[in-house]
C-alpha cells in the first residue's frame, strides 16, 4: 500500500494480496484521520459482504471468491467511544457482469484498489440504537 495526501485527499494504492479495511485503518490511523468519506474501485478475489437482518438484529454474510471488480465501495470513517470507526459497502462484478454487494467485512485486492478518503473537518460519534442495534451517527451539539 502506498498513498498521498493532497490538502483534505488521501489518494491510496492498495496492492495485490493485501486487504481493504486493514489498510483504510492503517492509512485513517496514521494521517490522524476523524471523519471522512471513502470512496474506491479495483479488483479483489475474496470478499465477504452482509446484509442486515433487523428481526435478528444481526448480520447474514456472503463470501465470495474469484475474479471481481469493484463496482462501487463506499463508506464512512467516524468514531465509536472516541475511537477509530469505518463503515464500508461494496458491490463488486463477476465475469458474467453479475454483481453482489453488502455492508463490507473483508475484501482481498487482486489486481489493485484505487481509494480516495476525503478528510472533512470535525468529529462525528456513534453509538448503537435500542431499536435496530445498529451504530447510529450521534451528532453532538
Amino acid at each position: 500500500m502506498d498513498y498521498r495526501r493532497f490538502q483534505d485527499t488521501l489518494l491510496v494504492r492498495i496492492d495485490r494480496g493485501e486487504e481493504i479495511i486493514e489498510q483504510v485503518r492503517t492509512v485513517a490511523e496514521k494521517e490522524h484521520v476523524r471523519l471522512a468519506s471513502v470512496e474506491a474501485l479495483g479488483g479483489v478475489d475474496d470478499f465477504t459482504v452482509g446484509v442486515y437482518d433487523a428481526g435478528k438484529r444481526q448480520y447474514e454474510t456472503h463470501r465470495f471468491t474469484g475474479a471481481f471488480e469493484i463496482v462501487s465501495l463506499t463508506g464512512t470513517i467516524t468514531e465509536k467511544d472516541g475511537a477509530f470507526y469505518q463503515h464500508l459497502h461494496m458491490s463488486a462484478g463477476n465475469r458474467r457482469c453479475e454483481v453482489f454487494g453488502g455492508h463490507l467485512n473483508r475484501a482481498v485486492v487482486s489486481l489493485t484498489c484505487e481509494l480516495v478518503m476525503r478528510i472533512l473537518p470535525g468529529a462525528v460519534d456513534r453509538s448503537p440504537d435500542p431499536q435496530t442495534g445498529i451504530n447510529l451517527l450521534r451528532f453532538s451539539d
